[in-house]
């Protein structure tokens, strides 16, 4: 009889805190990166300069707001993925098709991106408030004043700003990490030449960190400029022209750090996941 481990719902959730715990400083460089007018400065450029102008801690700026909305994102996403997955998995008594794991993908991502829609907010704001003259900064306490003062001040409405985009956004990150690590990791240990140990997910996760970036950065562009802004735009359609008025290449803005800190997070969220699943998963006999 074999005996596998599955995730509980909520380990997607955890390893995902661990990850932005060691990732936070890469998202906000990729942050204020995104949200310059005019290409000024590169990524160690902007580390040096919020490190000269607000210490070293300022990189942490925003913390509460990524931990909430890992979860609630990715806590949503990586629980309707993976019990969906685990279900199908066994009625069909084997893998699911990629095409299907595709389709489950871009599901429980653009859920997931909805959800989070409010605390991915509050976390652009908070990471992007020290770049803003003292007279314009929001200074939100943590995560949960900040979406009380923006339910308060700016309404309901205010705070899925940007839904649009986030959840497009999630349905594509999460094809490319969930979707593309579970075929990758299909298809390394169908090779034989490595067992399911942690090498194997290192291998198929920065594989799907690889895929993720490159599929997310136009929509992660759009969506910052959407959440921090301040009345620029009209809409999605105007964000989208106004942004492509400077160019192609600026759907990819800060691309090499949002890489940087995609691939990592997507390494780490899988490793944690792996171990979670090896120490506390849920035991299967079949």
């Amino acid at each position: 009889m074999a005996e596998k481990r599955v995730s509980r719902w909520y380990f997607g959730g955890l390893a995902s805190c661990g990850a932005a715990c060691c990732t936070h400083p890469l998202d906000l460089l990729k942050v204020h990166l995104q949200t310059q007018q005019e290409v000024k400065k590169r990524m160690l450029g902007m580390a040096i300069h919020v490190v000269r102008h607000d210490g070293v801690l300022a990189l942490y700026n925003g913390l509460s707001a990524s931990l909430c909305r890992q979860m609630s994102y990715s806590l949503t996403r990586f629980a309707i993925y993976e019990t969906v997955r685990d279900v199908m998995g066994n009625t069909n008594k084997g893998p699911m098709p990629f095409y299907q794991k595709v389709l489950l993908g871009a599901f429980g991502g653009f859920t997931g991106g909805f959800i989070g829609t409010p605390s991915d907010m509050v976390n652009v704001r908070m990471q992007n408030d020290m770049k803003l003259s003292p007279e314009l900064r929001r200074n939100y306490k943590h995560a949960i004043d900040g979406l009380v003062r923006v339910f308060r001040e700016e309404g309901l409405k205010k705070l899925f700003s940007g839904a649009t985009m986030a959840s497009s956004r999630g349905a594509l990150v999460t094809v490319g990490q969930l979707a593309c690590y579970d075929q990758a990791k299909q298809l390394v240990l169908g090779t034989g030449l490595m067992g399911d140990n942690i090498l194997t997910h290192f291998l198929s996760s920065f594989i799907a960190g690889g895929c993720a970036t490159f599929l997310c950065q136009p929509l992660d562009v759009m969506k910052t400029r959407l959440m921090n802004s301040k009345g620029e735009y009209t809409g999605v359609m105007h964000c989208l022209r106004e942004t492509a008025k400077l160019g192609p290449l600026a759907f990819y803005k800060g691309l090499v750090p949002a890489g940087i800190r995609l691939i990592p997070h997507t390494v780490l969220t899988f490793i944690f996941l792996e171990q979670l699943k090896n120490h506390f998963g849920i035991r299967i006999v079949s």
